[in-house]
């Protein structure tokens, strides 16, 4: 028994021993192949033959800030010279060490502008340069510009439709109100700022470009849209066959009142039965404009619109002056395109019991936006209030609900019915005959507004 357990103790060690010795030698072979690689690493003789496993990868003074000049301190209030601190150090190391240089100055300065407004969670911040602030003044106005043809929303995560105006290549399209565009001539523009996207989607007519629409759960599909030059007559106004004024508002640009009061004057004097004010897929414009449009159909010194601050402060602002057109029966049209100053004027009628809403449940855009000029002729527009109605709804995020609900499918636009206009007309007859108003339609439960 003992030379068994001798025999087999003997043998272990010499397993032991052997295991020990090729341990030793493996240890000096990659030691070896250490020194080999990190010599021929040094001689340069082998490109990306290199002793870190991720040579593309350089740490450049990684503990050694490049501090702020003194003429950058000089020109930062002495209180804010350690907030602001970080951001010329980031100033001076992007133009001492990005690859590409020179750096354009204007792009740093305007990058951290947008920077700024991007991180703030409410409403609709933006800026834009001389050259769009053009294009966005133009588009409001009715003036001459290029593009698709379309009210947008930049306060989302993407950019959004609010609505496409009215026989713009954008409507020939087939695009529609809460379209969310996703992807701009295939460039995905998840983390793209919606006014840089909104950027891209502007170009000279006759171009194309291709818009890739997410639409209320529907598999993404793409839009090709050929860019046209786009003139919105602010106001559009006929006395039809059946006694009614019908006045179309497409915009609150900076005519908007007087246009509206000529066409109101033009229309009372052929003594109309009532009034339809159509402002479906109108997204808004100019705050001064909207409480100028209601004006005309209120009494004076007459509350339109409450401003709400974020101090919970309500600021008036009332009715303008003697509107030309506060006695006359009168029904407004508003839709899911119908957004901000829309809503301030369908909100205040409403409110007063001044007209009945056809149509559907509106936009929800009720955030006040103070625009800016700044030093380089462009503009920065900040969300600043509130709007509530009269009654102190809220509009922001939850829209007006109509009197009476009335959709438009897709089969009418095929057919060009508008069953929301036959609405509004019945409803303004039932109203003049003192009798019941059209029955609405049930509100779908996906008729939120605003869904994004």
């Amino acid at each position: 028994m003992a030379g068994i357990l001798e025999v087999f103790v003997n043998k272990t060690a010499k397993i032991i021993l052997g295991v020990f010795v090729m341990l030793i030698l493996l240890t000096g072979s990659f030691a070896g192949g250490f020194v080999t690689r990190h010599a021929l690493a040094q001689t340069g003789m082998f490109p990306g033959f290199s002793d870190s496993p991720h040579p593309e990868v350089t740490f450049v003074h990684p503990l050694t800030p490049a501090a702020p000049s003194s003429e950058q301190n000089a020109t930062t209030p002495k209180e804010l010279q350690t907030l602001f601190s970080p951001f010329w150090q980031t100033w001076n190391l992007i133009h001492s060490q990005y690859v590409s240089q020179p750096v354009d100055d204007v792009k740093l300065m305007q990058g951290a502008i947008n920077g700024m407004l991007q991180t703030l969670d409410f409403g609709l911040n933006y800026y834009n340069n001389a050259e769009q602030l053009q294009i966005t003044n133009d588009h409001l106005n009715g003036r001459d510009y290029e593009g698709i043809g379309a009210y947008v929303d930049t306060g989302g995560e993407y950019l959004t439709i609010i609505s496409p105006i009215k026989d713009s290549p954008a409507a020939r399209a087939g695009l529609r109100p809460d379209d969310i565009v996703i992807a701009i001539d295939g460039e995905d523009m998840t983390g793209v700022q919606p006014e840089e996207a909104r950027q891209k989607v502007l170009g000279p007519a006759g171009t194309e470009v291709t818009l890739t629409i997410r639409r209320n759960g529907e598999p993404p599909f793409d839009v090709v849209i050929t860019r046209g030059k786009i003139t919105t007559p602010l106001v559009e106004s006929e006395m039809r066959e059946d006694g009614i004024a019908y006045v179309r508002l497409n915009t609150f640009g900076d005519t908007a009142d007087s246009e509206l009061r000529k066409a109101l004057e033009e229309l009372l004097a052929q003594n109309p039965n009532g009034l339809i004010l159509d402002l479906r897929y109108n997204g808004g414009g100019y705050l001064d404009q909207g409480i100028a449009v209601a004006s005309e159909f209120l009494p004076d010194d007459t509350i339109v619109v409450y401003e709400k601050y974020g101090d919970g402060s309500l600021q008036e602002n009332r009715s303008t002056g003697i509107g030309v057109a506060t006695k006359i029966p009168m029904v407004v049209l508003v839709n899911e395109g119908s957004a901000s100053a829309s809503e301030i004027v369908a909100g205040a009628l409403q409110d007063y019991g001044r007209a009945k809403l056809v149509g559907t449940i509106t936009f929800g855009k009720g955030s006040v936006q103070s625009v800016n000029m700044l030093s380089d002729g462009g503009a920065v527009a900040i969300t600043s209030a509130e709007w509530l109605t009269p009654e102190k709804r809220l509009i922001q995020d939850t829209g007006l609900t109509p009197d009476v609900y009335v959709e438009i499918t897709q089969e009418d636009f095929d057919n060009n019915l508008d069953p929301q206009l036959d609405a509004a007309v019945q409803t303004l007859n039932a109203l003049l005959n003192n009798t019941a108003i059209p029955t609405s339609q049930p509100i779908p439960a996906t008729a939120t507004p605003n869904p994004r």
